[in-house]
């Protein structure tokens, strides 16, 4: 009886540990998405160091769990005592990094909304034509998401560098329709879209949307 109730605590370890281990990977690969995506997310986050901090903390705990899942599921199938001792110094500091990650959330909160992508957008992007790295970041999200601004083209009413470049534009082409969502994509109906008689979703919902399937299939 007790051998039975020593091997099934063993396997349940084990699935618990590969849980750990599938989360792990989850966020290693989120990690290395967001710092190498094509699209050009790494240019948006690198204009604020917490941002551009916090995607390189994804990865490493992405890093962290991946390893823990692995000694975890090893030290439980062997029955490694010294495996096992690594899991559990491991639980206990990642127990301890997501205890201040936690607090960093907290106190900066603020650089994590809607708001703040919005305040960036409007004091720096200067239009669809500018070859400065944010602007250019900028148009290549809009462009492949089919999106505009972060909530929408009101964003580009008072943002101070596009107006002053472009006063007679509600919005830059680069949230036109294209035939093809990319840079060379001809414009579907370029005067509709500047003079703002299209329908513009903002990229903050369009990206949220496009990232919940993921999210969802990696929690089942």
């Amino acid at each position: 009886m007790e051998g039975d109730s020593l091997s099934c605590i063993k396997y349940l370890m084990f699935i618990f540990n590969f849980f750990i281990f599938l989360g792990g990977a989850f966020l290693l690969g989120l990690g290395v998405w967001v710092l190498v995506d094509p699209t050009g997310f790494r240019e948006i986050i690198a204009t604020n160091p917490l941002l551009f901090m916090g995607a390189y903390l994804v990865l490493a705990m992405g890093a962290m769990l991946f390893l823990l899942g692995f000694l975890g599921c090893c030290g439980a199938i062997r029955e490694n005592k010294c495996l096992l001792l690594f899991f559990f110094l491991f639980i206990l500091v990642i127990f301890l990094a997501e205890l201040s990650a936690a607090i960093l959330a907290f106190l900066f909160r603020e650089n994590l909304t809607r708001d703040f992508f919005t305040k960036e957008l409007k004091r720096h992007y200067h239009g669809s034509n500018s070859t400065e790295v944010f602007s250019s970041t900028w148009n290549s999200v809009m462009i492949t998401f089919g999106c505009c601004g972060v909530n929408g083209p009101e964003d580009f009413e008072d943002a101070f560098r596009f107006k002053t470049q472009h006063p007679y534009d509600l919005v830059p082409d680069s949230c036109c329709r294209r035939e093809i969502q990319t840079r060379d994509g001809p414009i579907l109906s370029r005067e509709d879209c500047l003079t703002g008689r299209e329908m513009h979703q903002g990229c903050y919902s369009v990206i949220l949307n496009n990232l919940e399937p993921y999210v969802i299939s990696r929690g089942r």
